[in-house]
């Protein structure tokens, strides 16, 4: 059956059962996340061990690097130096004859992999082909590659390839669906926002069969850039999937078909992600190829710098690619190694606060605010990361519920020495870490271990409460939001699909009303409410709209102190990229008596 037509069949049902009662007492699938928009898909094992690499190397290398900037004597400043062609800009034919002299003879694909494996990182990314349509490995569909094109005559990707299954990596390529140089490509377009050919398309298809095929097992493969159609998207994820279903597909693939969320270059999510996620960072900010030019700093500096960045990833739950640009001959350029070895000296002390061990890897922060630093949470552990330490020597972990039963804290990599105390309030707990930290008086961002037995309890931050007559009031800006990224574009807003809100409710029944603006068009939303899933009625018109029941709700789980989720969704289940279907105003509960 035609996919859209049984989404739209589907979706058509719900709300003609919803037509007959506003308030259905039949629960529906238990589906709070959006789905895939099409099959085949990697297997759970293969998106949690996707997800457990955590730290890997991004590597921008390609016929860009020979410029390394420049072009006929000028700085070019006006964005990324891999992107030259276009920013100088340069012809075509004259940018295709840099092939002739590009030689990057002092590449040496093992020691960039002893330079990843020295930083901590576990996996490497390269980019096969960027925008200027140059790739960096041997494919029989153009002959505008390093292997036919230059005096090298090496495939980079397959030396990286075979580099990396020695070193123990798991190893992806990038792959820019846009492309400056071929026939059935489109030259620059503000934005590169480039729209696909259907012979593009196929050109494009054609080469990631290469990749696919010739090259190993590839864990991710990192599409980027252009605005191809939604059908165009979807035959490149699947291109990918039929061929190895355990690659794992970036988001800019766009048009939601991604198995894991990218942001945007150097960026943090502020917003909780409800799927695998991915922030791609550059050693500068100003460029990812390299830059002759390019001003460095102090080493420890943007040693800090980015350790920070890998954390706070990290503690989101996301993973963290670093990006390197080696130069033109090939070699890496020695601040950036310098950095990364700085990094490694970091990680390998700290590694288990990222990585964990085989059989307890840790997670995202169980924390929404810390003011000393980060978290990660393990079943058994829970890793503070300190950032600056409160005058008092102590650390607040708000929250944290009776029933914890909490260990006494260590500095990671001492496990011997331990100091101080864990107390539990109502406010939290709080770990008194002054004397432990002198320990630790000349290192940057220590690791506070606090070890734990049984389940780790916490009340979700933000906890609504009801007033004394027994009402709560849930508006927007209490609530946890999650957004679709990765739609048409690299320019397309994320929109917003699911609000959360934690209560702090007694049991009982209690009179639910959800406040919204009303919209164009009737349909339905997903209410979850007392782990009771509930499809709402929404109305056509302009001004306010009230849906209203009555939701029995028991006592909610001791590992969220007693708290119970309000959510609401589009009608489930919905598929990435369904947005909210109305604006909410606000959700309001009454205790009826």
């Amino acid at each position: 059956m035609n996919q859209t037509f049984f989404r739209c069949a589907l979706l058509t049902g719900l709300l003609a059962a919803t037509l007959n009662s506003s308030f259905s007492q039949q629960p529906v699938v238990d589906q709070t996340k959006p789905l895939p928009l099409s099959q085949p898909r990697p297997s759970a094992a293969t998106i949690q061990g996707w997800k457990s690499r955590r730290f890997g190397m991004f590597i921008h290398f390609g016929l860009y690097s020979e410029l390394g900037g420049v072009w006929q004597g000028k700085q070019i400043d006006n964005g990324y130096s891999e992107q030259i062609m276009a920013n100088a800009p340069i012809p075509r034919d004259q940018y295709a004859k840099l092939a002739s002299s590009f030689n990057p003879a002092n590449f040496d694909a093992d020691a960039i992999v002893a330079l990843a494996k020295a930083a901590g990182m576990r996996f490497i990314v390269v980019t096969a082909k960027h925008h200027d349509g140059f790739s960096m490995f041997a494919t029989k569909q153009s002959d505008f590659n390093i292997v036919e094109g230059t005096p090298y005559h090496k495939d980079v990707v397959k030396q990286l390839s075979e580099a990396c299954a020695r070193g123990g990596l798991k190893f992806g390529v990038y792959y820019s669906t846009i492309d400056w140089h071929a026939p059935t490509g489109s030259p620059y377009i503000e934005g590169n926002s480039n729209p696909i050919s259907d012979d593009h398309a196929k050109f494009n298809r054609a080469q990631l069969t290469e990749l696919l095929t010739g090259y190993g097992p590839l864990s991710e493969i990192w599409f980027d850039m252009g605005k191809p159609t939604p059908e165009q998207s979807q035959s490149f994820a699947q291109t990918v999937h039929r061929l190895q279903p355990a690659t794992m597909v970036s988001g800019r693939v766009f048009n939601y078909q991604g198995d894991f969320t990218v942001m945007g270059d150097n960026e943090v999510p502020k917003f909780a992600i409800d799927e695998p996620w991915q922030t791609p960072a550059s050693i500068y900010g100003e460029t990812w190829g390299y830059r002759s030019w390019q001003k460095h700093g102090e080493v420890a500096d943007k040693v800090h710098e980015k350790i920070l960045e890998l954390v706070t990833v990290v503690s989101g739950g996301g993973n963290y690619i670093l990006n390197i640009g080696p130069k033109g001959d090939g070699s890496v350029v020695p601040f950036e190694s310098q950095v990364l070895q700085g990094m490694g000296s970091w990680v390998k002390a700290n590694g288990a606060a990222i990585f964990g061990s085989p059989n307890d890897v840790p997670g995202g922060s169980p924390f929404q605010n810390l003011n000393f630093g980060y978290a990660t949470l393990g079943k058994t552990h829970l890793y503070l990361f300190v950032k600056s330490l409160p005058a008092d020597g102590k650390l607040l972990l708000p929250g944290v519920a009776p029933g914890t039963h909490l260990g006494q804290p260590y500095l990671l990599g001492h496990e011997r020495l331990r100091s101080g105390s864990v107390d539990l309030s109502p406010e939290g707990a709080t770990v008194e870490v002054a004397d432990l930290l002198k320990q630790a008086s000349t290192e940057f961002l220590p690791v506070v271990v606090v070890p734990f037995t049984g389940s780790f309890n916490i009340t979700p931050a933000q906890t609504i409460r009801p007033d004394s007559k027994g009402e709560m009031t849930l508006p927007p800006d209490k609530a946890d939001s999650f957004f679709n990224y990765n739609g048409r574009g690299y320019e397309a807003p994320a929109t917003l699909y699911k609000l959360r809100w934690w209560i702090a409710s007694k049991p009982g029944t209690y009179q639910v009303a959800v406040h919204y603006n009303k919209v164009a068009t009737a349909g339905t939303m997903t209410l979850l409410i007392g782990g009771q899933h509930r499809q709402v009625l929404l109305e056509a018109g302009s001004g306010e709209g009230v849906w209203t029941g009555d939701i029995p709700i028991t006592a909610g789980s001791a590992r969220t102190g007693g708290d119970q989720r309000v959510e609401v969704t589009p009608p489930e289940p919905f598929y990435k990229g369904t947005p909210l279907p109305v604006k909410i105003i606000a959700v309001s509960m009454s205790l009826k008596q």
